[in-house]
């Protein structure tokens, strides 16, 4: 998704939102992420205005002063950014994988089903799938990516084939570079 993101290129506005978009954004956040709740007032404050960024392929990027907080493609939910993530590491759930991944996975490669099920690896069992998830790597203290799960860990580690999770953030991609110019 951000691969090859460039702000020059592919922020075609930035515009405030109404008070009220942001109320239903943040029920949408908490819904999502309920761990977030007890931390969102530090993490976006009520009285600080927020702004979205739309960039191609339908992205929103919702920024709040000059930090890019979460964002989102047309009707999919809405993710922390890596950078969020890293202060709040509990706010998504965990799934790790194995050493040999983590060149794939900086590179923005989806993660395949044997990465998640190998020695090294970590299959979070408590996840469902069509969710948000943090893709931790064998060895490592922060998150490497932000994935999108494409089967539940039970299939997953039934037919240990296909991708896995869909990767949507990764460390060093177009949205870690991203600088915001009020």
């Amino acid at each position: 998704m951000f691969r090859k993101f460039d702000e020059n290129e592919n922020v075609s506005s930035t515009n405030q939102i109404k008070s009220s978009v942001q109320r239903q954004i943040r029920a949408t956040i908490l819904q999502q992420m309920p761990k977030i709740e007890p931390y969102l007032q530090d993490i976006w404050p009520k009285k600080e205005s927020a702004r979205v960024m739309k960039c191609h392929e339908h992205i929103e990027i919702l920024t709040v002063g000059e930090e890019c907080l979460f964002f989102k493609q047309r009707d999919s939910p809405w993710y922390p950014t890596l950078k969020l993530l890293h202060k709040y590491p509990f706010i998504l759930p965990k799934q790790k994988v194995d050493r040999g991944a983590i060149k794939f996975v900086l590179s923005g490669a989806n993660i395949m089903c044997p990465g998640l099920t190998s020695p090294g690896a970590d299959l979070n069992m408590d996840t469902i799938d069509d969710s948000a998830v943090a893709v931790h790597a064998e060895g490592k203290v922060n998150a490497l990516a932000i994935g999108h799960m494409k089967m539940s860990p039970q299939k997953i580690s039934e037919v240990n084939k296909g991708i896995g999770i869909d990767t949507v953030h990764y460390l060093n991609d177009g949205l870690w570079h991203l600088k915001i110019v009020k």
